[in-house]
């Protein structure tokens, strides 16, 4: 890259090589501030004179990421033939080709010493197939079995090599390679499941032994279900679990026993080993996990640990076999496998474990012209940072870099299977992922993630970026504007209201297809439907109960959305949700697009009509003041809390008694915001207190975002089973976000909305998230793109790193989830 060429070859020391050798040790010392850990053993005057006394280096500690994998401004690895240099003084990874991030590095932080590593793939013959997978946690081969790695250390300001094998350099360069990497570390948490006890076993009191009769464990003592049985480790009540998928019957009778009686842990009998394995739940917790006592809390209810057997398969065998098997097409009809591709444009992200959510947003997302334009940028000077994995900017660009420069869009020979066709490597996107998830409840977790949900996250965490130098927002050709009339039933006034917002939610009308009489019975099927009838429906009037202000009838209103103006490229969620069991589900229902452009024109509101009168604008009423109940105050105080604790924990526990106060301070010690002063914003307490964490999180678990859960909570009162109904009759609402007031002192003055009202507005699909599974959390995540491939237009699959030429097309319709629409 001859702009980073240019910057180095301009740097004040360009003639330092003619400097002495001493001299040259001084001036690299002094680049150390005389004080950080910084290694001057590249010159034998400074060996012989006893460098150990004038600075030293250290070895990375648990805490620390060393980046020895790929660099941390482009993906190019210790796999390439000029490998990675990994500084020894902070453990940054720079290409060692001809991008020169390894010397931009040095050039921006005066750290010239680096240990170069590079890797070759060693030839294994196997005389055996590979052991089956049986748990979550996989045993890989060691990068000794599969790797040559040859390692140098080098001075790049000197431009010489060190010798790696003395006694200085040695355990450094050893504790480098031992240390877990940045990406090994996030593998670690995506394919170990750490299950761990909890209170409501370790204080578990259970009642009066007896002994359980086999007999009675053949069944759920509500239901004749003989499998999928729960043991209450309580009271001894045998219930059938939740339907699982796969097949597995259940109707969630334990559950029901848990809910009803209050007793948490169960374990799976089918699942019991003599070992003493076997699946304990906490219902109290709603997690997975272990129970050091099972073999006694068994033996209490004369169940002995060595006379059972398993008989089913675990929840993690369950969850395997489900991940294994949600997985898209990669044949044709008579076998063949679908043609790769290859090029820009047609790079495929590894699976980084459990991530095929972010590689599908990504794909479409760098498919628009709008992100090309702001982060595939080579010939524009990278952002000069200290830390290039830290840098939200940076990362964007090496994935567009990544994405787009067709570097890394090759064939991969360990990739190839039996059928000799070879997928790509596919390339790592885990500091971008790191990034993402930092500080975020669910997508700093390993764990499966709803697309859409991510998808509002980074367009949030782009906005707030800079944008400097003339660079435009990219996620700005999302935002469009829709626009609510509401008519009173009564005296017919209306009212117009205008939400700025990037997607749309469509429901999907849901109908069975009926088994004929005769035929086999088969998985439940759903009648097709148009993404016209979906648009009529979420345009269509409907009628809301509330109370007009200007008559003050209460017959109700009429409110329909429409567009008011249309983005440059519009997002479309498909919900197609139903209840099992108190379960959301989601199921397979085709929507058919049209593949040619389509116009939305129809959709357009037309604003308040000269014939209309607009209903006066209601005042807010001001919240009352809270007032904290002064004696719980004065009692709270005099157990050691602030005041600004007790004010709070009495706002939460509505002012009631200072043992429920202080029973709340206890659970929320940890909380950020536990001593800022009390800000109710100008919100009732009522209002205030329906945003409970734990009440949104159970709306998160059914699939909900956090925007959406926190306006339907407000709306219900605080009221779980109403904020559902609510939510579920509200799709298009996109929910109330924290920060989206607007500052103090931000100006008033009406803005353009976003998008643009000019007609024809015509639509053309241009990429789809699609989705199998029962769950948004859990099955797999792909995405099919509308690409140019050899001068001719055709659908893409990517398939995490597998980037092939689409061949059931129709596969889309029936699983897909977010919709790309692209004006033109």
């Amino acid at each position: 890259m001859r702009h980073i060429r240019s910057r180095i070859d301009a740097l004040p020391h360009q003639g330092i090589e003619k400097i002495s050798e001493w001299l040259l040790s001084a001036w690299l010392w002094r680049l150390c501030g005389g004080e950080c850990p910084a290694f001057v053993s590249c010159l034998p005057q400074v060996n012989q004179a006893g460098s150990s006394d004038v600075c030293r280096l250290t070895s990375p500690t648990p805490f620390q990421s060393v980046y020895r994998e790929d660099c941390t401004q482009c993906f190019d690895s210790i796999d390439d033939p000029a490998g990675l240099d990994v500084c020894l003084q902070c453990f940054n990874g720079g290409c060692a080709n001809d991008r020169l991030h390894n010397k931009l590095h040095h050039v921006l932080t005066s750290h010239p010493l680096t240990l170069n590593i590079r890797r070759t793939r060693k030839v294994v013959v196997r005389d055996e197939p590979p052991a089956k997978m049986s748990k979550l946690s996989i045993a890989a081969e060691t990068e000794e079995d599969r790797y040559d790695t040859t390692l140098a250390v080098k001075c790049l300001e000197c431009n010489i090599e060190l010798d790696k094998t003395g006694p200085k350099l040695a355990p450094l360069v050893d504790s480098i390679m031992k240390a877990n990497t940045f990406s090994r570390k996030e593998e670690v948490k995506a394919w170990e499941q750490e299950l761990t006890s909890c209170e409501h076993i370790l204080l578990m009191q259970q009642h009066p032994p007896r002994k359980i009769e086999q007999g009675a464990l053949g069944h759920c003592s509500a239901c004749d279900l003989a499998e999928n049985l729960w043991l209450c480790l309580e009271c001894g009540n045998l219930g059938c679990g939740r339907k699982q998928m796969g097949g597995v019957d259940g109707n969630s009778h334990a559950l029901a026993h848990s809910d009803g009686s209050g007793h948490g842990v169960a374990v799976k009998l089918g699942s019991i080993t003599p070992e003493g394995t076997a699946d304990v739940y906490c219902y109290k917790c709603d997690e997975e996990r272990i129970d050091d006592g099972l073999g006694e809390h068994l033996a209490h209810w004369g169940i002995i640990l060595a006379e059972r057997q398993k008989t089913e398969k675990s929840l993690t065998e369950m969850q395997i076999e489900q991940n294994l098997k949600w997985d898209f097409s990669m044949t044709t009809e008579d076998g063949k496998e679908l043609k790769p591709l290859y090029g820009p444009g047609l790079t495929g992200l590894k699976n980084l474990g459990n991530s095929c959510y972010l590689a599908s947003v990504l794909q479409c997302l760098f498919d628009m012209p709008s992100f090309q334009d702001r982060y595939f940028r080579p010939n524009d000077d990278l952002p000069i940072v200290q830390e290039p994995a830290s840098d939200l900017e940076t990362q964007l660009r090496k994935v567009a870099d990544g994405l787009w420069s067709g570097r890394y869009s090759k064939p991969d020979a360990d990739t190839m299977g039996e059928s000799g066709i070879a997928h790509q490597k596919g390339l790592p996107p885990a500091m971008l992922k790191h990034l993402i998830g930092r500080g975020h409840e669910e997508f700093s977790t390993m764990r499966q993630q709803d697309a859409l949900e991510l998808l509002q996250h980074l367009f949030k965490l782009i906005t707030r970026s800079q944008h400097s130098g003339g660079l435009e927002d990219p996620t700005a050709q999302f935002r469009f504007a829709l626009e609510q009339r509401l008519q009173c039933l009564g005296c017919k006034k209306v009212r117009y209201s205008t939400n700025e917002q990037d997607n749309i939610f469509i429901d999907v009308p849901l109908e069975k297809i009926p088994v004929e009489e005769g035929a086999e019975a088969s998985a439940d099927a759903y009648k097709p439907v148009t993404l016209k009838e979906c648009l009529d429906n979420f345009t269509a009037t409907e009628r809301v109960e509330l109370t007009c202000s200007a008559c003050g009838s209460k017959d109700g209103f009429t409110k329909r959305s429409l567009f008011k103006t249309f983005p440059d490229v519009l997002v479309v969620n498909a919900r197609k949700m139903t209840v099992v069991n108190w379960v959301p589900i989601k199921v397979d229902v085709p929507v058919l697009v049209p593949d040619e452009a389509f116009p939305l024109d129809s959709y357009l509101s037309q604003g308040l009509q000269s014939s209309e009168e607009a209903l006066p604008e209601e005042q807010e009423a001001k919240a009352p003041a809270f007032i904290p109940d002064a004696d719980a105050v004065a009692q709270l105080e005099g157990m050691g809390f602030p005041r600004n604790r007790c004010e709070r924990a009495l706002h939460a526990t509505g002012n009631s008694d200072a043992n429920s106060a202080m029973e709340w301070l206890f659970a929320h010690m940890e909380d950020a915001d536990i001593d800022a002063p009390l800000d109710l914003g100008g919100q009732s307490g009522a209002t205030a207190s329906t945003a409970d964490p734990e009440k949104i999180e159970m709306l998160g678990a059914m699939g909900f975002g956090a925007p959406q859960a926190k306006k339907a909570l407000k709306e219900t009162g605080g009221d779980v089973e109403r904020a559902v109904e609510w939510l579920f009759s509200h799709p298009d609402d996109q929910g109330t976000f924290d920060d989206d007031a607007p500052t103090d002192g931000a100006a008033a003055a009406p803005s353009n909305p976003a998008g643009s009202a000019v007609l024809p507005a015509n639509f053309q699909l241009r990429s789809i998230v699609c989705h199998k599974g029962t769950s948004i959390h859990a099955g797999h995540y792909v995405a099919f793109i509308r690409k140019q491939v050899e001068n001719a237009t055709t659908w893409v699959l990517f398939n995490d790193e597998k980037v092939v030429e689409a061949y059931d097309v129709d596969e889309m319709s029936k699983f897909a989830y977010v919709y790309f629409f692209k004006r033109v």
